[in-house]
């Protein structure tokens, strides 16, 4: 029997999903909120925005109408921008099976409330609210069995050049993972399960802040020591946050930590890193983002994570570095000397 999946998203990563479930054999239902971009991906084939060369297989099918993507999915992945899932979820959440597994493409943090997006998606559907938060007694199992994230080294450019990648499905219920595992296994594209929830999505959130950082440096001109160092006391900073939170040190050194984190930091195919790069060079705030047709989740991300930490009182000086360029206005060379002027730790 065919799986049903329906796309959240016809960005870069969304668009390069839909196609990768429709090459593992899904009939897939490719929602976006512009009618004209729907109608041209239906027409052509093909995203004429992210993708114009890559052809569409033909059973991916774009709708403009929530409901009509919600239609019977038994699995619904999630690739709207991470600062929009709220509003976006609580409105389509009525439109979904009761049974319907949510799975997050996404990898930020929620601003004001620095929720990991698997938490906003489990408030959403259970209807407990910003306001009420975490329940007594945390998660309710059941809900957490029906939302997973998908995360890893996934840049969607070579995904949808069909190119060999790796990725990770996280959930705590093992028997969902698979089950999302074998809906998107195809000959160049192989998912691994893992039950570390916490660590996959902050794997995934904290390494657009250590690319903003990486590419910072290389826009000023700095070398491969420079990137080895950032990305290196990025993943420790990384690894700090997540044992703080509950996750398992060794999903850091998988392709949920390690791999995503070097895949980011070193590709020129990364909006991060990008994004860094000319922030680096000099431009403004205001000039990059002018220049920057995708969301670079981290640009915002950096201040969630931030605040994350500061709620479990971890030191990561690589971010609050990151958050005083991007968003408090400090000149990156004198960034990056307070950065390098801290006083002498041992390295563990």
């Amino acid at each position: 029997m065919t799986v049903r999946c329906a796309v959240y998203g016809t960005g870069s990563w969304g668009t390069a999903f839909a196609a990768v479930l429709a090459d593992a054999g899904c009939q897939v239902s490719l929602w976006g909120r512009r009618p004209d971009l729907v109608a041209a991906i239906n027409a052509e084939r093909r995203n004429p925005e992210t993708f114009p060369d890559r052809e569409l297989p033909p059973s991916v099918t774009a709708t403009a109408d929530p409901a009509q993507a919600a239609a019977d999915a038994e699995f619904v992945f999630l690739a709207v921008p991470s600062q929009s899932l709220r509003a976006n979820l609580a409105s389509w959440a009525p439109l979904l099976r009761p049974d319907a597994v949510l799975v997050s493409l996404m990898k930020g943090v929620e601003l004001g409330t620095a929720k990991r997006m698997s938490e906003v998606i489990e408030e959403i559907v259970t209807g407990t609210g910003t306001a009420a938060g975490a329940r007594a007694g945390g998660p309710d199992p059941a809900v957490a069995g029906r939302i997973a994230v998908l995360s890893g080294p996934n840049l969607a450019p070579e995904i949808a050049a069909r190119q060999p990648a790796a990725a990770v499905v996280a959930c705590t219920d093992e028997a969902v993972a698979r089950r999302i595992q074998s809906a998107c296994h195809t000959g160049y594209f192989r998912p691994y399960t893992n039950t570390d929830v916490v660590g996959c999505e902050l794997g995934g959130a904290v390494k657009n802040v250590i690319a903003l950082a990486v590419g910072i440096a290389a826009g000023m001109g700095m070398g491969d020591n420079t990137k080895a160092s950032l990305i290196t006391r990025g993943l420790a900073e990384t690894t700090r946050l997540g044992l703080a939170m509950g996750a398992d040190a060794h999903t850091f050194a998988g392709l949920a930590g390690m791999g995503d984190l070097v895949a980011t930091c070193s590709s020129p195919l990364s909006r991060n890193n990008t994004f860094g790069r000319n922030l680096g060079r000099g431009m403004s705030l205001a000039e990059t983002i002018a220049v920057t047709s995708q969301t670079a989740e981290g640009v915002k991300s950096c201040e969630s994570v931030a605040d994350l930490a500061r709620r479990h009182g971890v030191d990561m000086p690589i971010t609050e570095t990151v958050v005083d360029i991007v968003h408090n206005g400090k000149p990156p060379v004198v960034a990056v000397k307070e950065l390098m002027s801290r006083s002498a730790k041992p390295e563990r």
